[in-house]
């Protein structure tokens, strides 16, 4: 199989205006994304996909691989759908751009579903992770989701799904971990469909794929993701670079 990582990279952010182009330890957040990806080798090839002349210029001037997006787009994988429509290749991996401390484990978590899909009846996988803490299963910005016994995923919610009706079913909870594989023809497929109300009202684009039938694999991790969303975030791992 022909794996290749894009990174959708948009300039314009609502909690963080710019956090790509911040600095981090004498590189911008998005230029140690992409050589963090790069220095997995788990790709045949690492691209940014942007829609910042800015982050273009950055990527390419340092010896990377940039994709100008042609389009607006409202999702990442409309992005990304749009970058790889004319590339040879099978399984595309979604990075996120704000993930400057990419590391190879849980990326190869995400991708061992395909090895053995011989039948191809996964078009896409992604990672979760359980949660325990009351206040974690509470909070929206956590998306949980529900599976079925051979863990493809039923439902996305920023609610708490399943409700605690009976405390004592032992029920556990999941936090989704925004770490994608798809297959290329579940992008392709994903770019030309509309967006329903389940989509629309919890904002989550995942649920897209599940409206339309696509099979989402699910894999338990206990990878927690290092994102830069605030100010603070980037203080955070400004520390952390420091201390490595």
């Amino acid at each position: 199989m022909k794996i290749i990582a894009v990174i959708p990279a948009r300039y314009a952010s609502t909690r963080f205006p710019a956090k790509l182009m911040q600095d981090l330890g004498g590189k911008t957040v998005i230029l140690r994304t992409y050589e963090a990806a790069v220095s997995t080798n788990l790709f045949d090839v690492v691209f940014v996909v942007t829609d910042s002349d800015l982050i273009f210029d950055e990527i390419v001037s340092n010896g990377g691989k940039a994709i100008m997006s042609i389009k607006e787009h409202e999702s990442g994988s409309d992005r990304i759908a749009e970058a790889v429509a004319n590339l040879d290749v099978d399984i595309v991996v979604n990075v996120q751009g704000d993930e400057p401390f990419t590391e190879a484990g849980p990326l190869e978590q995400v991708l061992s579903v395909f090895k053995n899909d011989e039948e191809k009846k996964i078009d896409l996988a992604s990672l979760m992770r359980e949660i325990t803490n009351e206040d974690e299963i509470n909070n929206p910005n956590n998306v949980k989701v529900v599976v079925d016994q051979s863990q493809f995923a039923l439902y996305f919610s920023r609610s708490v799904i399943p409700y605690p009706r009976d405390k004592e079913a032992g029920v556990r909870y999941f936090q989704h971990i925004g770490i994608y594989a798809f297959r290329k023809q579940a992008l392709l497929d994903f770019y030309s469909l509309p967006m329903k109300s389940l989509e629309a009202s919890e904002k989550l684009e995942q649920l897209r794929y599940l409206e339309f039938g696509k099979r989402i694999k699910m894999v338990e991790t206990t990878h927690v993701g290092i994102g830069i969303d605030t100010a603070e975030d980037l203080e955070k791992a400004r520390a952390m670079l420091r201390d490595i």
